[in-house]
């Protein structure tokens, strides 16, 4: 017959483990209740900050849940009032899941379930938003915000009721992402924006973006005295103020076997417009030139300055490029620019000048830029 005492010597360790079982799983209950308690405070706290810039958030219901591991907040439908646009504009997406992880409570991430509607004031839908997944990241607390993401898989933008051959814009991928990178959001911060598109199409920007396009682009914005919540008009017109700048530090574009890279800084000037100059090298520009139709234009004002050039260059040149247009015009303008090579493919050098937000690819011009404020 086994001892009493024995018995219980056996069967301590086990209790012993139920009870420290059950202390943990208490303690993490504890740990999990606060960290939602403190989750929820963060999405508060970025809401009222949102509302200061003018962008309103309600919520048809948000219940917490997500335990053990996870925290999230349900928004369902999820609704904004952008009152910071003139005349307000009014958003709403099918529903919104905000999650945060139990040991990191300050990295917000989000999802939004399409699709999202903007409306007028009369509540009348204008533009369709949708994707197969939108995904957001803010990391920091309102007070103090580090960085954020905006990843959308399969994004498309349409005016309400238009077909889709008349899509304003559609991409394989998107994706946004910024940081301060020196200074803080209440101190000189300078902050750099990541832009990235896989096979996107904007046919209503100009003639090339009617043609999928992939681009990497990043560039630095200085001149901010905080990052205080107000509108981005507010932001670039304070920029303005101090004499801050918009540096490109690299951008790579592609379209079928046409590539473009860039650098440069650019300003704004007293309208909001951009002011400055971008070095581009461009592999392939005989696709530029006839995309915009430049090689039927033979007696046009660009041709003539083109033709000028040329002239100066080799008198009677610019009669050349006037009857011959197309593939003499593509050397003509390799005469104006420095040649050279990019991805293994001849291409030239050449600026692209904004003045008062019209830009200028060497002597054509290729477009304008709306006031940033």
């Amino acid at each position: 017959m086994t001892h009493p005492l024995l018995v219980r010597r056996r069967t301590w360790p086990w209790v012993a483990s139920i009870m420290l079982l059950v202390a943990l799983a208490a303690a993490w209950s504890v740990g999990w209740y606060y960290a939602a308690g403190l989750t929820q405070k963060t999405i508060d706290g970025w809401i009222a900050r949102e509302a200061k810039a003018g962008r309103i958030y309600a919520c048809g219901s948000s219940p917490v849940n997500g335990f053990p591991f996870s925290i999230e907040v349900h928004c369902t439908p999820a609704k904004m009032e952008w009152r910071s646009a003139e005349p307000t504009v009014f958003v709403q997406a099918a529903s919104l899941i905000m999650s945060a992880q139990v040991w990191r409570p300050t990295l917000i991430e989000s999802r939004f379930i399409g699709p999202l509607t903007l409306s007028d004031q009369a509540q009348k839908p204008q533009f369709i938003a949708n994707w197969a997944h939108l995904d957001t990241a803010v990391e920091g607390g309102p007070i103090l915000p580090q960085g954020a993401s905006i990843i959308l898989d399969k994004p498309t933008f349409d005016r309400a009721g238009a077909p889709e051959a008349q899509r304003l814009f559609g991409a394989e991928r998107a994706e946004i992402k910024g940081r301060i990178i020196e200074g803080s959001a209440v101190d000189n911060p300078v902050i750099s924006i990541g832009l990235r598109l896989t096979d996107a199409v904007a046919p209503t920007i100009n003639p090339l973006a009617a043609q999928a396009f992939n681009s990497d682009i990043t560039f630095v914005l200085r001149g901010l005295k905080d990052f205080a919540p107000k509108p981005w008009p507010a932001r670039f017109r304070q920029m303005q103020a101090n004499g801050g700048s918009i540096t490109i530090s690299g951008a790579r574009v592609a379209q079928g076997n046409t590539v473009a890279i860039a650098t440069g800084s650019l300003s704004l000037n007293a309208q909001g417009r951009l002011e400055g100059e971008l070095l581009v090298t461009v592999a392939g520009i005989e696709h530029v030139i006839s995309t915009f139709g430049l090689d039927k234009i033979q007696t046009s004002p660009s041709m003539g300055r083109v033709a000028g050039a040329l002239d100066r260059i080799a008198p009677g040149l610019g009669n050349i490029a006037r009857d011959r247009g197309g593939s003499t015009l593509a050397a003509a303008i390799g005469l104006l620019g420095t040649r050279t090579q990019l991805e293994g493919k001849s291409a030239v050098v050449l600026p692209l000048r904004f003045k008062d937000g019209a830009m200028t690819l060497g002597a054509f011009p290729v477009g304008q830029v709306a006031p940033l404020f």
